[in-house]
């Protein structure tokens, strides 16, 4: 008699797909209940009044910073990237790993350090006053809260993704590349132009593109500096107005922008590709600078470090020092308790899921594995807002249908189980943040050779068992770098936490906004240092794995 075949359903990996199936779907709802909110109308016709006076004022905003900070991150980040892989100077192998250090500054805590540096009472406007013997009258004074403040700020903070995209793609191309300009007559400044920044162009959109997202995801800045954008129209929305239609339409139309921006990106690369030569990287032997130029170069790699990171860093220590929060104490704890729980919990669900996606496409590439990990990896492109829009409308929906079987089943009077707790902020946040783990446990999967699945099946062990005797053990240093990264972010994320924060719970974010919106700059200090040292953890890490790279 002979057996029957086993059929695909049945198939001992194709659990793994539907597992990630069911993960994309789950991601995937926030964004499926904002695109239903199109076909709602707003109430008492808030929806048709933003049409007609804000809406216009938020697209010219939104592209306004955009077209400031893809351009202002890609000239800093190219041109760094270009000094410390081209160029040999004094303090060029200490610049590499510092250059990248403003990734851990939010952009909000640093809105908040240069208002209270650059404003009116500020000690630069004071010195400038008590050197010259000016008054108000007597000189003009850029407004840092305004819109080219934040496009600076953003600039700031969001530069070293393109600097870290940038000089990977010179550091694979660069040996080549520039034997090869020299051996056509170019000069080392004809080469960057007309063959290096050609050939990294993807890495660069890539960063840019990165960069963009971030800034339209953006609240705490635009928020403090007063510039209409449509996260801070998203908010008014739903929680001054009471319209969570027209919050969510507001929601779709951020999310249209930020898909215009990643078709851009696209586009951008065009058909172009780019291929190396196959053999093994050769890093570029940077001409050796003496003299004023070696200075230039140390000066033009000071800057953006100076201003992204050591100042603001300073300010914040120095008003926690002197000032600081007076409720530091068991208030302060309980702030660092409620994000490091929500950061915590985070982390460890998006590791988890992100660790079935993966290797679920691991196992099968078919299109169900290959479109879930897609699906799944998507929640990055959308900003914070969207994500909590997204989630509150179908969970509050779920939290009044089972008040209303608790009562009529059991006679139990319950409130808002769902949203009344953290599980909705955590779900947010792995909404958000799983692409981030996602991306670091595909990379640290696909350095593990196939050769080792083979053998752990010609030993008799199922997939499950292949996952969590072979891959976990090999796969330990990159899973904890993926759940640091997740952890931070959550640590910095502002306006999914604003919104789907339960009652009287707050974190380390919200409470630097929160007194940072009452000009209570120096008490939030306290709290904005504490996120900027957390954020520095992960960047340790990328720092030292950027100093092993010319190894």
């Amino acid at each position: 008699m002979t057996s029957l075949p086993i059929s695909n359903a049945l198939h001992p990996t194709r659990w793994l797909t539907w597992w990630s199936l069911v993960i994309a779907a789950v991601v995937a709802v926030p964004v499926v209940s904002v695109a239903t909110s199109l076909f709602n109308a707003g109430t008492g016709g808030t929806w048709a009044h933003l049409v007609a006076t804000l809406l216009p004022e938020y697209l010219m905003t939104s592209l306004v910073l955009c077209v400031g900070v893809g351009v202002g991150v890609a000239l800093l980040g190219v041109g760094a990237a270009w000094l410390v892989t081209h160029l040999d100077f004094f303090g060029r192998r200490h610049f590499e790993w510092l250059l990248v250090l403003p990734l851990a500054m939010p952009a909000y805590v640093m809105a908040y350090t240069y208002t209270d540096l650059l404003q009116f009472a500020g000690p630069v406007q004071r010195g400038l006053r008590d050197a010259f013997g000016w008054s108000r009258a007597d000189y003009w004074f850029p407004d840092v809260r305004s819109t080219g403040g934040a496009v600076a700020m953003f600039i700031c903070v969001l530069y070293p993704y393109v600097y870290m995209l940038a000089r990977t793609a010179f550091l694979e191309r660069g040996g080549g590349v520039m034997e090869a300009g020299r051996s056509l007559g170019l000069t080392p400044w004809q080469s960057f132009l007309r063959l290096s920044v050609p050939m990294a162009r993807p890495a660069i959109a890539a960063g840019v593109a990165l960069s963009l997202m971030e800034t339209l995801a953006d609240y705490g800045t635009v928020s403090y500096f007063a510039v209409q954008t449509f996260t801070t129209g998203i908010y008014r929305a739903w929680f001054s107005l009471g319209d969570r239609a027209a919050a969510a339409q507001l929601s779709m139309c951020l999310l249209g922008f930020v898909l215009l921006v990643l078709a851009l990106e696209r586009l951008s690369r065009g058909r172009a590709r780019y291929h190396g030569p196959g053999l093994r990287p050769q890093p570029p032997r940077g001409a050796r600078l003496r003299g004023w130029r070696a200075a230039l170069a140390f000066a033009a790699c000071c800057v953006p470090l100076l201003m992204g990171f050591l100042l603001p860093s300073g300010v914040l220590l120095h008003m926690a020092l002197t000032d600081g929060d007076a409720q530091f104490g068991a208030r302060f704890f309980e702030l660092a308790r409620n994000s490091l729980v929500v950061s915590g919990l985070t982390a460890a669900i998006a590791v988890t899921l992100a660790l079935l996606v993966a290797y679920a496409r691991r196992l099968d590439p078919g299109p169900i594995a290959r479109s879930a990990h897609w699906a799944a990896g998507m929640g990055y492109a959308l900003p914070g807002s969207v994500i909590a829009v997204g989630v509150l409308i179908p969970v509050a929906r779920l939290d009044n249908a089972l008040a209303l079987w608790l009562r009529e089943s059991f006679g139990w009077q319950v409130g808002l189980l769902i949203t009344g707790s953290i599980a909705a902020l955590v779900f947010a946040c792995v909404v958000r943040f799983l692409t981030a783990a996602l991306q670091t446990v595909d990379s640290a999967l696909h350095r593990v050779t196939p050769h080792m699945d083979d053998a752990a099946r010609s030993l008799g062990l199922t997939p499950a068992r292949t996952l969590m005797r072979v891959h976990v053990p090999l796969l330990r240093r990159g899973l904890l770098t993926a759940g640091l990264l997740v952890f931070i972010d959550v640590m910095k994320e502002l306006p999914a936490t604003l919104v789907m924060r339960p009652f009287n719970f707050d974190t380390l974010a919200t409470q630097a906004y929160r007194l940072a919106s009452d000009e209570r700059l120096a008490e939030a200090s306290t709290a904005s240092l504490a996120i900027v040292v957390v954020g520095l953890l992960p960047m340790i890490v990328l720092c030292r794995q950027i100093a092993k790279d010319r190894g």
